[in-house]
């Protein structure tokens, strides 16, 4: 049995990606903080064993439960997707520094907490691979929050890849630049493609970061 582990499935990225994986023959764990999302998303993958979880990626707890429930469901996965964000405008000074904190538990902590959870299990397996969902390969001062998010996702990635990777785990990031939408150079079709591409990456052409 093969499984992909989806957090943050909403509509664009996460449920292409979900997507791209149900055709190549994998069971999905589908993880988002609202059930209506969730819902929505499982039942856009009729025919697919997808099993909806529900879970704030900031709240440790819940996160480590769904991923436990996913594999007590489907078995330890064999792909991790990290695509929770918050993603809002704001500029220095306009977040009180409790939204900060906030945010930044579901931006970054959250992918950690995610990796803690089930990176050690791939490297005991020798394979698996754990992508994050990245932006920003500039700070915006217009988006401060989300800038420090994305700073501190592809350092979180280096981390990982230098801690898991000698073990045959493929820790990688996907730095989205631009809004994503149906049609456009970030569509969420063909970017899915790209965590497919990584999954299936002969070791010695491993990428740690895809910039689209």
């Amino acid at each position: 049995m093969t499984s992909a582990v989806v957090i943050g499935a909403g509509p664009g990225i996460g449920l292409a990606v979900a997507r791209r994986f149900a055709r190549e023959g994998f069971d999905l764990a589908l993880i988002a903080r609202s059930k209506e999302t969730v819902a929505a998303a499982v039942e856009r993958l009729d025919g697919v064993r997808a099993l909806p979880l529900i879970a704030d990626s900031g709240d440790e707890t819940a996160l480590r439960t769904a991923l436990d429930t996913a594999a007590a469901d489907l078995g330890a996965p064999d792909v991790v997707v990290y695509n929770a964000a918050v993603i809002r405008p704001d500029a220095v000074g306009e977040l009180p520094l409790r939204a900060h904190l906030d945010t930044y538990a579901v931006n970054v902590l959250g992918a950690l907490t995610a990796a803690a959870h089930t990176a050690p299990g791939m490297a005991e397996r020798g394979r698996g691979t754990f992508v994050v969902t990245g932006g920003m390969p500039e700070p915006k001062p217009e988006y401060v929050s989300l800038s420090l998010g994305k700073a501190g996702v592809r350092s979180l990635v280096d981390l990982l890849d230098r801690r898991y990777g000698p073990a045959g785990v493929h820790v990688a990031t996907i730095t989205v630049s631009g809004p994503v939408a149906p049609g456009t150079a970030w569509d969420p079709d063909e970017i899915a493609d790209h965590y497919w591409r990584l999954h299936t990456q002969p070791r010695a052409e491993w990428e740690r970061e895809v910039l689209i």
